[in-house]
């Protein structure tokens, strides 16, 4: 799990880099130069623009390393109403939403809005993306397999994210499903998603973690 977050205050917005959830998605170097520039120390300057538009452009960044706190109350970044998981092709599974991250135990290790999961199985940081899918090779097309999601009478508005020990992702709660081809799975709320890299369905588990020998620690 991620410990180093790195503050850069600014007038009216502090910036809150977690440094191990960091996977170089390149959001806000592109979106604000101004503010986020990697060849700068140190690389990010808040007062390089609007509280505002920092505020905007950090809210882009899908994996979460970046936050911020503003003095302005009414800047501060919203829950969004829906939660959705997007697959990326030979990448992680992006999550926006209410999200909820547990341990098998039922300990709360994240409340978040935007994380970034490892599905290759070769993250030092699981269960964070860490870009190690790169150099494992993991390949991956992005799209849906078949079934893998099931739909409860549970009210829960939040998305809860289990990484069970040495299995996949189980999610509970409402969300929606997206492939990197476009095609959308909404309003389910239970589903086993793999992130062990092997399973012949992804993005669902079918158990091929025990055949493997998965170890998620």
């Amino acid at each position: 799990m991620s410990e180093k977050t790195l503050k850069y205050q600014g007038r009216d917005i502090q910036v809150q880099y977690d440094v191990k959830r960091c996977i170089h998605a390149a959001e806000c170097v592109n979106g604000l130069p101004s503010v986020f520039d990697p060849n700068a120390k140190p690389w990010v300057d808040a007062d390089g623009a609007s509280a505002a538009d920092v505020a905007r452009v950090i809210m882009r960044c899908p994996s979460g390393a970046l936050h911020y706190a503003p003095e302005d109350e009414a800047l501060r970044e919203p829950v969004p109403a829906e939660n959705n998981v997007r697959v990326e092709a030979d990448g992680p599974l992006y999550m926006r939403g209410d999200i909820e991250i547990r341990m098998p135990d039922g300990t709360t290790v994240l409340k978040d809005t935007r994380v970034a999961l490892c599905r290759c199985g070769a993250s030092k940081n699981k269960p964070f993306c860490d870009n190690s899918h790169g150099k494992a090779g993991f390949n991956d097309p992005g799209i849906l397999g078949e079934g893998g999601l099931k739909t409860t009478d549970t009210e829960q508005p939040g998305l809860r994210v289990v990484p069970a020990l040495d299995g996949p992702f189980l999610l509970t709660g409402m969300v929606s499903l997206c492939s990197t081809d476009g095609e959308t799975v909404v309003n389910f709320n239970k589903a086993a998603l793999c992130r062990c890299g092997g399973s012949s369905n992804k993005p669902f588990c079918d158990g091929t973690h025990k055949r493997i020998g998965f170890k998620s620690a």
